[in-house]
């Protein structure tokens, strides 16, 4: 056998060993053909401008919004009942960014860290009232974890578990990283076969997770995405499926954080449009803008 043929056969070898190693996940294709396709149809029915870049979620009867150091309330109509411009008071170490957010029985799960030019550090999970949108605790975090950055939590409210993703590539972004939901405690990470590239936001929604993923360019117009996989107890990774494609929405700029509304079966993605993100940073605008805009689009699920 040539060295090709050689290499062929060890790299099958492993991709096949990987594959098995994962619990849940059928090392035969046939038999993961149902996860590869969507697991429900998105109608656009609106959208609302927000107070906020980073992350929506929804429980009960409000909604609450993210902005990288604000967090927003608002009733049903979108009508502001709160809002908190200075978030990071209490922190023992330095913090200057919030990502997507989650929230669960009217307290708001929040990733927050210092973040500058692509680079994150002091990463935190935080804890905050849903009425005051005051800090009420924190997480210690697990720093041998591997995670550089936080661009999202979502909350598994099924076995009490919090989930954070990353937005710097490499090996940050190829996992989910798993706390307990009562004492904070790291559990361990899920590698994402086949995963996307710049993750923005998480959400855990009948039985799944879902991700966006800013690999559109908004300099060329193009989409970005949102994914959806399922974990299995125990496992060590999970495959990733596409969802869907937003090529619907107001102008191609940046998706961000995401959530579901549980009692009106609709889908809540938060997208930015105007500015020119480098690194994660804002750096100008495109044409026809003078200021970034924020807006939740509500989709319809069926």
């Amino acid at each position: 056998m040539n060295r090709v043929g050689l290499g062929i056969c060890v790299v099958a070898f492993a991709v096949s060993l990987s594959m098995t190693r994962c619990t849940g996940f059928s090392s035969h294709p046939d038999n993961n053909t149902g996860t590869a396709l969507p697991a429900h149809s998105y109608t656009l029915k609106s959208s609302v401008e927000v107070k906020g870049r980073q992350g929506v979620c929804a429980e009960g009867d409000r909604y609450w919004v993210s902005g990288s150091a604000t967090l927003a309330c608002y009733d049903k109509d979108w009508n502001l009942l709160a809002f908190n411009d200075d978030p990071f008071t209490g922190y023992e170490i330095e913090v200057n960014h919030i990502g997507d957010i989650d929230v669960y029985n009217n307290e708001l799960y929040v990733g927050t860290e210092y973040f500058m030019d692509g680079v994150g550090k002091n990463i935190q999970i935080a804890v905050y009232d849903g009425d005051t949108l005051q800090l009420k605790r924190t997480f210690p975090f697990e720093v041998t974890s591997g995670q550089m950055e936080c661009s999202g939590i979502a909350v598994n409210p099924d076995d009490r578990t919090v989930w954070m993703c990353s937005w710097v590539g490499e090996d940050s972004g190829r996992y989910i990283y798993k706390y307990d939901l009562d004492t904070g405690a790291y559990l361990g990470k899920v590698e994402l076969q086949m995963p996307p590239q710049w993750v923005q936001g998480i959400a855990y929604y009948d039985g799944c997770f879902y991700l966006t993923a800013d690999d559109g360019s908004a300099d060329d117009k193009e989409p970005d995405h949102l994914y959806r996989t399922v974990i299995a107890d125990g496992a060590a990774c999970c495959t990733v499926t596409l969802e869907r494609t937003f090529d619907d929405v107001t102008f191609q700029g940046e998706i961000e954080g995401l959530t579901f509304d549980k009692t009106a079966g609709q889908l809540l993605l938060l997208y930015n449009r105007g500015a020119r993100i480098v690194l994660g940073m804002p750096k100008g605008f495109y044409e026809g803008y003078d200021h970034e805009i924020s807006e939740v689009f509500v989709y319809g699920i069926k």
